[in-house]
């Protein structure tokens, strides 16, 4: 659970903005939209690979060119 110690006089908008930055840090709503569906060992890898792959020939071109 998060908990944000609002100070006195702190404006609640500057509050929210402090909550909304921490929960986007602690990556919760990807754990839950990764949790959605199963996605097999075989097909994470494989995506794994090809996004290495994609980096790799970025990375490459742009020593490169």
């Amino acid at each position: 659970m998060l908990i944000i110690p609002v100070k006195e006089g702190e404006n609640i908008d500057r509050a929210l903005k402090r909550y909304k930055r921490k929960f986007d840090r602690t990556k919760t709503m990807r754990q839950l939209r990764s949790r959605k569906q199963f996605t097999k060992p075989s097909v994470a890898n494989r995506a794994q690979r090809i996004k290495a792959a994609y980096v790799q020939r970025l990375r490459t071109q742009e020593e490169i060119g």
